[in-house]
């Protein structure tokens, strides 16, 4: 449940413009102008005006023949930055190879920004038939999920806070703010969080916290796949493998 829409924002050209990168990012086809507008709600007229600018910086791309805009290869020099100054990914992808392979499901690595959004920076498959459609740079909801457990047990957020920016998840089977709570304090006391279906109907999510420095959540790990694989692999063993993927990553990360 990604989210692309252009939301109130203090600078608000470059929230809509960020929005347009962001939807151009996962359209698997070229858009033009009015389908832009209409996805983010934008007067066509400012879309355009957003679209001449992006495509002046390099960062869209404009074909005169179909009138449609896609990104440009500018994009790839913010990206080659900051992939050169976080390690995050190099450093987690064969431990997400690993557990990937040994559980056969899909393990995610994310990246927590505040109580915004988390973003898939890292992936690995294993061999099971359930595949979750989160590519790299795909975007969610900070508390949503296991993940969201570890953001809300580990971030240092007020729980008033937290209260508020929970009843405006979006959840296939929601669980109530009192049994999320409950769910949160045994995150922190066991170092792994779990949604059996809370998320996605079916699916079971495992999670752990990684850490930058002592104490500065950063990243966690994510292993998704099947409640029914899940529960015939080991639901512990599956825990115990995150946890200690995630352990051994903040190390490593609080020595990079």
């Amino acid at each position: 449940m990604t989210s692309d829409s252009a939301a109130p924002s203090k600078a608000p050209a470059i929230a809509r413009a960020a929005a347009i990168l962001r939807l151009l990012g996962r359209s698997e086809a070229p858009l033009g102008v009015n389908a832009i507008a209409r996805e983010l709600d934008l007067v066509p007229s400012t879309c355009l005006y957003l679209l001449r600018a992006l495509a002046e910086e390099e960062l869209v791309g404009f074909d005169p023949a179909t009138k449609r805009y896609t990104l440009a290869a500018g994009v790839l020099t913010l990206a080659r930055g900051w992939l050169k100054r976080d390690r995050f990914a190099d450093l987690a992808q064969p431990l997400l190879d690993r557990v990937a392979t040994e559980h056969g499901l899909t393990m995610l690595g994310v990246q927590v920004v505040g109580l915004q959004h988390m973003i898939v920076v890292a992936k690995a498959l294993g061999t099971g038939n359930f595949q979750l459609n989160a590519e790299v740079g795909s975007r969610f909801p900070a508390l949503i999920s296991a993940t969201g457990r570890c953001v809300a047990a580990f971030g240092g957020h007020d729980p008033e806070v937290l209260r508020r920016r929970f009843s405006g998840l979006r959840w296939e089977a929601p669980p109530t703010f009192d049994h999320w709570r409950d769910e949160v304090a045994r995150t922190r006391q066991t170092g792994y969080a779990v949604d059996e279906g809370n998320y996605i109907a079916g699916v079971t999510v495992v999670a752990a916290p990684v850490f930058r420095s002592p104490g500065q959540l950063s990243h966690a790990l994510a292993a998704v796949g099947l409640g029914s694989a899940v529960r015939r692999g080991g639901l512990e063993q599956l825990a115990g493998a995150v946890a200690g993927a995630a352990r051994s990553l903040s190390e490593r990360l609080s020595g990079a």
